[in-house]
């Protein structure tokens, strides 16, 4: 932002959002959810790109929990595949074994206070060349520009609206 205004450092870059498009979101529906969306962490099955948030390289011990039932869920654990780990692997998204998340980044959806059933597992990633099941994803290459130009300091953030009102935000 300079003077008040924001400034466009990239872009424009075409996404693919959710199959069922964007408004409320939840567990049951491939929605990209509605709104503005902190951006604090970001991993990846590649090796850290230079990233200035906390980075983390996933592997088949990595879980992004989406098991409604429990205490875990919307988050990262480790767990050995097939251990008992305090959640339903079954109901839950071994990051090491999808090829879109050669680089990611959680949009902070759901995360404060954590609501079951509301959704889980919200992140901008590669794309696979179609619409996604919630996420926001795009090229590789810019995907991995990302992960290195999010400044934590400058509190980033997605909006994510439709038409007009996606630049609501930024007025």
């Amino acid at each position: 932002m300079r003077g008040g205004q924001f400034v466009r450092v990239r872009g424009p870059v075409e996404v693919f959002v959710g199959q069922d498009g964007i408004g409320l979101a939840s567990e049951r529906r491939s929605r990209t959810p509605r709104g503005v969306f902190t951006l604090t962490e970001a991993f990846g099955l590649a090796k850290d790109p230079g990233a200035q948030v906390p980075y983390v390289r996933v592997g088949l011990s990595h879980w992004w929990v989406s098991d409604v039932k429990s205490r875990h869920y919307n988050s990262m654990r480790i767990c050995s595949p097939g251990a008992r780990c305090g959640f339903r692997q079954s109901k839950s998204e071994q990051l090491g074994d999808i090829d879109a998340y050669r680089y990611a980044v959680v949009m902070d959806y759901n995360r404060d206070p954590v609501i079951p059933g509301r959704g889980s597992a919200f992140f901008l990633h590669v794309t696979e060349g179609k619409p996604t099941q919630g996420c926001v994803s795009m090229p590789a290459r810019e995907m991995k520009w990302l992960v290195r130009w999010l400044d934590p300091g400058a509190t980033p953030v997605i909006s994510v609206n439709v038409g007009d009102a996606a630049y609501d935000v930024l007025d």
